[in-house]
């Protein structure tokens, strides 16, 4: 059973997220306890030993940093900062757009999520541009 850590869980994006997973029964939710929150030795225990998957729900700077305590190559990372959607150690997750965009997210094991505004944007262009339709 995959063991997924939450990190900013307090925040809407971390709040929607955990409401979503909570009630699967394949995987299990881990958190901190709220005293170890910001401790940052704790943190960094969570986040190379005690989960498999880490979606990060933080402010940019703060996902910089959890991402640089992460020395197990084997965890699963999920920005959902803007942080990481340019950095090439990340592919950009949006799976729906391609089945190589399918392949490369469900292989990869750092992911930046793309925003709500990129992926309307992306979602309605990418086709075009596939198409060849660059011009206006």
């Amino acid at each position: 059973m995959k063991r997924i850590f939450i990190d900013g869980s307090a925040g809407t994006t971390g709040l929607r997220i955990h409401e979503r997973l909570s009630g699967r029964e394949d995987i299990r939710l881990v958190t901190l306890d709220e005293a170890l929150r910001k401790d940052p030795a704790a943190k960094k225990a969570m986040l190379n030993e005690g989960c498999d998957i880490a979606f990060l729900c933080l402010p940019d700077d703060a996902a910089r940093e959890a991402v640089g305590m992460i020395e197990n190559p084997d965890v699963t990372v999920l920005d959902t900062s803007t942080a990481h959607r340019t950095d090439p150690r990340f592919v950009y997750g949006f799976p729906e757009l391609s089945p190589e965009r399918r392949a490369a997210v469900t292989a990869a094991r750092r992911i930046a999520v793309p925003g709500c505004h990129a992926s309307g944007f992306i979602a309605l262009v990418y086709p075009l541009v596939e198409a060849g339709k660059t011009r206006c």
